[in-house]
């Protein structure tokens, strides 16, 4: 399969583990053990297309109101993620980088964080960024109370504030917007996920469950976004 126009950035809102196990009578966990399975099937499409960037919503700042058995399970599948894939990453050449409010992460899980991103960091073929504890108004909020004390340090200038600005001191700093913003699982909202990022990313929603998401289904959003038409606000 071919594309004349691909996104250089896609960012996935996983959608859809916990729905997926209770349909079949499992634990929640088992639907994000299934949803590790899908990761890998989309990082391997992108790879093939040569699409350079992609972040995915992994655990967000108010996933820490689960039950505590929950979040010590996915912080468990985080760290074994974590281990068994990084040959498979540094083989790739696939940079491995981490946003969101790290330092909430155990111990355990913050070493296996820093230590992965620093044998990934020279992976030239894709970024792939897990957002952890992440939360984009929280991010946008911490981003302008920097901003705030640079300003009253005289480190900037108020004039100096622009979209350029702004974006350096978001979690995502370096890294280019989204094109395409794909969730599954049917639910139609951006669940406080990149909201400044995504002011002109194009929107594709599946019903598909994350645990089901894989290369096909990567494929078929690809050929949806391929039909858009992206003015930016020009005619």
């Amino acid at each position: 399969m071919t594309f004349k126009n691909l996104p250089r950035h896609i960012a996935v809102i996983m959608d859809g583990n916990g729905r997926w196990a209770k349909k079949r009578n499992l634990d929640r966990i088992y639907g994000h053990i299934e949803g590790i399975k899908s990761l890998k099937s989309v990082v391997e499409g992108v790879i093939e297309y040569k699409i350079k960037y992609l972040t995915v919503y992994a655990f967000s700042s108010e996933n820490w109101q689960r039950p505590e058995n929950e979040v010590d399970s996915l912080m468990e599948l985080l760290d074994e993620y974590i281990e068994l894939e990084l040959p498979y990453l540094i083989k790739n050449k696939i940079r491995l980088n981490f946003i969101g409010d790290i330092g909430r992460l155990p111990d355990k899980s913050k070493t296996a964080v820093s230590k992965a991103a620093e044998k990934t960091k020279n992976g030239g073929e894709l970024t792939l960024t897990l957002a952890l504890s992440y939360g984009s108004k929280e991010e946008i909020l911490n981003a302008v109370s920097k901003i705030a004390e640079d300003v009253k340090k005289g480190a900037i200038e108020f004039t100096d504030i622009n979209d350029k600005l702004f974006s350096s001191y978001l979690y995502t700093a370096g890294t280019p917007d989204p094109d395409l913003l794909i969730r599954t699982s049917g639910e139609l909202r951006l669940s406080n996920f990149m909201l400044y990022q995504t002011a002109y990313a194009e929107l594709y929603f599946t019903k598909t469950l994350w645990p089901d998401f894989r290369k096909k289904n990567l494929i078929a959003a690809l050929k949806n976004y391929e039909k858009r038409i992206r003015r930016f606000g020009k005619t």
